[in-house]
């Protein structure tokens, strides 16, 4: 019995395994769906790192990130917009240009907004809520579209989402969209929002885009 036991235990293991490595290499929204499912598991996917630390989503899984850079100057009417600073309570002042900085391998393509953990993340514009994803690099994120569907804002490493916050939903200026944190790769001893901004193709694909840096963006 015990032998058996064993043997139908390494068995479950190893179709677990097949499973999770299938995931590799698919389209993100497979992968999306993969993580609603790991939400509605629990009460509180929502929210807190455990799930995070616990999921099977696949650590190679990048899709928080434009496939490419726009390197050219930022847009005349993303610079128009005069959007809000994503963290309640940072002024432009605090914010340092660090789209052209190198994470590894890698540039940042993107805006780290040090805070304190629970600070709220509010919408920079009005738009609409494309996708919330449980993504392995960046923690409990939103994707946000503009009004006219050109431009796409990313929230990433929130420690929680706000309350009625959901896929589909409409979003105010100013907006709680949810709460500073350190969920995925960041640093849970410095609590950030990662903030970019991509346009998006003509497809609106909420995963893939051009990068525009985002510093110029909040502080014109």
């Amino acid at each position: 019995m015990l032998v058996a036991g064993i043997g139908t235990a390494a068995l479950a293991s190893a179709i677990l395994m097949f499973s999770i490595s299938g995931e590799r290499g698919r389209d993100p929204a497979a992968a999306a769906t993969t993580s609603a499912t790991l939400r509605s598991e629990s009460k509180n996917a929502l929210g807190g790192a455990a799930e995070i630390a616990t999921s099977k989503l696949d650590p190679k899984d990048e899709s928080q990130r434009p496939s490419t850079t726009c390197i050219d100057k930022v847009p005349d009417d993303l610079i128009a917009k005069r959007l809000t600073i994503p963290v309640f309570g940072i002024k432009a002042e605090d914010l340092k240009s660090q789209f052209f900085d190198m994470r590894g391998q890698r540039s940042h393509e993107a805006l780290d907004i040090i805070a304190l953990r629970g600070q709220p993340v509010v919408a920079v514009e009005d738009g609409t809520i494309a996708k919330l994803f449980l993504s392995v690099p960046g923690g409990l994120t939103v994707y946000q579209f503009d009004p006219t569907e050109q431009y796409a804002y990313y929230y990433a490493h929130l420690d929680r989402y706000a309350d009625g916050i959901a896929e589909g939903g409409n979003v105010k200026r100013g907006q709680i969209l949810g709460y500073v944190g350190s969920t995925g790769n960041a640093d849970a001893l410095q609590p950030h929002l990662h903030f970019a901004i991509f346009l998006l193709g003509p497809e609106k694909q909420w995963w893939k885009g051009e990068a525009l840096d985002p510093y110029p963006a909040l502080t014109q």
